[in-house]
């Protein structure tokens, strides 16, 4: 007898009742990753910069990050200072963050 596709009644389908659900935030935004910058270390998370409707100042050239433009946002690993601690880069910037220091700032 062939095997039916269509779902059963009466219930959640087969092998998704214990899963989590999905952290679209997560899955939009990547996943954090730890580098070193400035002889401390430093979540670093790419974001699509699509649900945001802020404009934020990259410390790396002093220009604003538009709403709707993909960038980085990072913040110290030790966690402390909290979402206050958290900076808004150009994409590029970060990437020559060694050669583009944060003005006005030690980090």
């Amino acid at each position: 007898m062939p095997r039916s596709n269509r779902p059963r009644r009466g219930g959640a389908p087969r092998g998704r009742g214990d899963e989590a659900p999905l952290d679209l935030g997560r899955v939009l935004g990547g996943m954090e990753r730890r580098e070193s910058f400035g002889g401390e270390d430093w979540f670093v998370r790419r974001v699509s910069g699509a649900g945001s409707a802020k404009t934020y100042r990259c410390p790396g050239c002093q220009q604003e990050v538009a709403p709707g433009i993909p960038h980085v946002v990072a913040w110290p690993a030790d966690g402390l200072g909290g979402v206050d601690q958290r900076r808004h880069w150009h994409t590029p910037c970060w990437s020559a963050r060694d050669r583009r220091r944060p003005q006005g700032s030690t980090r």
